[in-house]
């Protein structure tokens, strides 16, 4: 979608407002949301999005690294990357950052380990599994005395 303002660039900002019961959306390019006062939502609190993710790591982004700089070896993402961005660069970095990333995902997720999304409805699923296992332990003895 074009920029309703330019109608040049590619809209990356999309906002909608609602007066009076009226709802009407604009969609800018970055230049012109920009230059019609639409900046990022926490720009006016002093802190980037990076420094709140830094944050979460456990980092300052304004830390310096003592000796090499270790980089994932796919990206060439730094630790101090991750932190100043607030993100990983590839899915090679959480190898490579393991350790490193490992208590902020804990202190953030509450857990290290993904357990899936779960339905209400598994538990009630008891039922159905021993009649399936029946129905199959049937038809397996059926089966094998036909041969």
């Amino acid at each position: 979608m074009l920029c309703q303002n330019c109608g040049k660039k590619e809209a990356t900002t999309h906002i909608k407002r609602v007066v009076n019961g009226e709802t009407s959306e604009s969609h800018l390019c970055a230049e012109c949301a920009a230059s019609l006062g639409y900046t990022d939502v926490f720009s006016g609190f002093g802190f980037s999005l990076g420094d709140l993710f830094g944050g979460f790591l456990g980092e300052s982004t304004s830390a310096a690294a003592l000796g090499s700089v270790q980089r994932c070896q796919k990206c060439g993402s730094a630790w101090q990357d991750i932190v100043r961005d607030g993100k990983v660069g590839c899915a090679d970095c959480y190898r490579t950052f393991y350790d490193k990333l490992l208590p902020s995902l804990q202190r953030i997720h509450g857990r290290i380990r993904h357990t899936g999304k779960v339905s209400g409805s598994v538990g009630n699923m008891r039922p159905y599994r021993k009649r399936v296992n029946r129905s199959c332990a049937r038809n397996a003895s059926k089966h094998s005395k036909n041969r």
